[in-house]
C-alpha cells in the first residue's frame, strides 16, 4: 500500500473520530455547555457512555440504535455525522496531500501538510456550523473566532515555509475582501444577513485566499446561487415563505468548498469562455 493511500485512509479513520466529537459540539455548544465536561451520557436515564459503546458508527448499529441501558432510541443523526465527517476527511486527504512531481524537500513537505491539516480542520467546522446554523440559526462565536487564528497560522506557517509571501499576503487580503463584501451587504440589507454570517465570510475569504483569486471569486458567488436556487425551490414547494428566515451559512459553507474544489478550473473556463484567458 502507498504512502499517500494510507495516509488518506488514516485521514478517514481519523474523521470518524472527530465526527463523534463534532456530535457533542453540535448539541453543547448551541446550549452554551462545556465539551469537554462532563463526559458524554444518556439524556433519558443519565448512564455515562461506555468507552467500547463510543465506537464512531459501530456503536450505534450493535446497539441497534438505543441506549444500552434504558433502550431510549439514540438520534440517527449521529452515526450519519460520523461517517460524513470520515468520508469528507477522505475527499479533503485526496485533495491536499502532497502530489508527486511536487519539491519534496522538508520545508515544502511540511508546508503541504500544514495546509492539509487546515482545511481539515475547515471540514470539521464546516459540518458543525453548517448544522448548528440550520437547526438553531445561529453562527457560534465560540467556533468562528477561533477559526480566524487556526487559519491564519496554519495557512500563514505554509506560505512562509516556501517563502511565499505574495500568497501570505493574498490569504489576508481574502479574508478582508469577504468580511468588507458580506458587511457591505448586511449594511444596505440588514434582514438579510447577520452578523454571524460575517464574521463566518472572514474565516472563508481566508481559506479561498489562500488558494487564489479563482477560488475566492468563485467560492463567494457560488453560496449565492446554490442557496438562491435553494430557497426559490422551497418557496415554490411552500415550505417556507419568502420571508421565512433560511439561514445562509450552510449555503456559505457549501459555496467555499465549491470554490476550494473546482473554483480554478471554473474561473479559468470563464475566463476562456469571454476570451481573457
Amino acid at each position: 500500500m502507498s504512502l499517500a493511500l494510507f495516509s488518506t485512509l488514516l485521514a478517514a479513520v481519523f474523521g470518524l473520530a472527530i465526527g463523534s466529537f463534532l456530535n457533542v459540539v453540535v448539541y453543547r455548544v448551541p446550549n452554551g455547555m462545556s465539551v469537554s465536561h462532563p463526559a458524554s451520557a444518556c439524556p433519558n436515564c443519565h448512564s455515562e457512555i461506555r468507552a467500547y459503546d463510543n465506537v464512531p458508527v459501530l456503536s450505534w448499529f450493535v446497539l441497534r440504535g438505543k441506549c444500552r441501558d434504558c433502550r431510549t432510541p439514540i438520534s440517527g443523526r449521529y452515526p450519519i455525522v460520523e461517517a460524513a465527517t470520515g468520508a469528507f476527511f477522505l475527499i479533503v486527504a485526496i485533495r491536499f496531500w502532497p502530489a508527486a512531481g511536487l519539491p519534496s524537500d522538508g520545508l515544502h513537505v511540511a508546508s503541504r501538510l500544514l495546509e492539509l491539516a487546515a482545511f481539515l480542520y475547515l471540514a470539521a467546522i464546516s459540518l458543525a456550523l453548517g448544522i448548528i446554523d440550520a437547526e438553531h440559526h445561529r453562527l457560534p462565536n465560540r467556533i468562528v473566532l477561533p477559526s480566524y487564528a487556526v487559519a491564519i497560522a496554519m495557512l500563514g506557517a505554509a506560505d512562509v515555509l516556501t517563502g511565499d509571501f505574495g500568497g501570505l499576503l493574498r490569504t489576508l487580503i481574502g479574508g478582508a475582501a469577504l468580511f468588507v463584501f458580506y458587511f457591505g451587504i448586511a449594511f444596505v440589507y440588514p434582514a438579510g444577513m447577520g452578523f454571524g454570517d460575517i464574521k463566518l465570510a472572514g474565516v472563508l475569504g481566508l481559506y479561498l485566499g489562500f488558494l487564489g483569486w479563482g477560488p475566492l471569486i468563485v467560492g463567494a458567488f457560488a453560496a449565492f446561487l446554490v442557496g438562491g436556487v435553494f430557497a426559490i425551490v422551497l418557496i415554490a414547494l411552500k415550505r417556507v415563505g419568502r420571508k421565512g428566515g433560511i439561514p445562509f451559512g450552510p449555503w456559505m459553507l457549501v459555496g467555499a468548498w465549491i470554490g476550494v474544489f473546482a473554483g480554478q478550473a471554473v474561473f479559468h473556463g470563464y475566463l476562456t469562455a469571454i476570451g481573457a484567458a
